[in-house]
């Protein structure tokens, strides 16, 4: 029996932590635990959103944050799911950066007016290695589909989220 290819062993560890970073952040949001961010942002992240209809710059793991913590507030159940997501380690080879393609889904419940709505969207990921550990370093996100806004559509489509 041959031993495991360290380098191949290294590159499998990366990418769980990474996948284990995503889920970290879908548990954050999920129980709106914003201070938890500044466990898995770098200080000088920075979040660029796509809305479909309008575009926002936020900065920092405080500003993210506040950012999405004031927009579910109109929600009294809110689930951040992650779908799937590619990873891709070393693309510049520098094996203390990553990047990664993040497909999730939002199931909302509005306060309002008792609605169910869903949104999907994808996240395009940097990641950084620092001090031995993995961080989100920068996001996009773009939204891609979401529950019509009008009466008589059941989805809002947008194109298709393709890194910049």
């Amino acid at each position: 029996m041959t031993a495991p290819d360290p380098t191949a062993v290294a590159r499998m560890v990366d990418e769980a932590e990474i996948r284990g970073l995503q889920q970290a952040y879908a548990d954050v949001v999920n129980r709106r635990a914003w201070t938890e961010l500044d466990d898995l942002f770098r200080p000088d992240l920075v979040l660029d959103l796509d809305l479909g209809t309008t575009t926002i710059r936020v900065d920092g793991p405080d500003g993210v944050g506040r950012f999405i913590g004031e927009r579910l507030e109109e929600f009294d159940f809110f689930e951040f799911v992650v779908l799937s997501s590619v990873v891709a380690l070393a693309p510049d080879g520098d094996p203390d950066h990553a990047t990664a393609r993040l497909y999730m889904c939002e199931l909302r419940h509005a306060v309002a007016d008792g609605r169910f709505t869903i949104a999907y969207g994808v996240y395009h990921d940097v990641h950084r290695r620092v001090d031995g550990r993995w961080w989100f370093a920068q996001r996009r996100y773009t939204s891609w589909a979401r529950t019509a806004a009008e009466p008589g559509r059941d989805l809002d489509v947008f194109a298709f989220p393709r890194p910049t």
